[in-house]
């Protein structure tokens, strides 16, 4: 069974930190392409940042260009998001998903497995 575990959310105050991660198993990690996904309320899930399976490229939508990062361990089936100079309309739950492609799609239709969120809150 596939499981993908996101932990690291939690309240911080504008132009803080946090770094997310999100543990996989239950499926060979190093194939899979990883992403960030988040989800505000009352708005559409919207793609966040990706990473191909050997962590070779990487993508960012617009907004957190210079201010995240994604990376990966795939000796430990981890795939991480730091975020840095958090404004609060970075609040949001933050998925992480894997994708079978391996390259790291932009694109939830594009994701295969998903975890269950964890709760970034960014007070001003």
């Amino acid at each position: 069974q596939v499981q993908l575990v996101e932990s690291g959310g939690g309240l911080v105050q504008a132009g803080g930190s946090l770094r997310l991660s999100c543990a996989a198993s239950g499926l060979t990690f190093s194939r899979y392409g990883m992403g960030w996904f988040r989800q505000a309320l009352g708005k559409e899930r919207e793609f966040v940042a990706a990473i191909s399976w050997g962590g070779i490229s990487t993508y960012y939508c617009d907004s957190v260009k210079g201010r995240f990062t994604i990376s990966r361990d795939n000796a430990k089936n981890t795939v991480y998001l730091q975020m840095n100079s958090l404004k609060p309309e970075d609040t949001a739950a933050y998925y992480c998903a894997a994708d079978l492609w391996g390259t790291g799609s932009t694109t939830t239709n594009s994701y295969k497995y998903w975890g269950q969120g964890t709760q970034v809150t960014v007070s001003s």
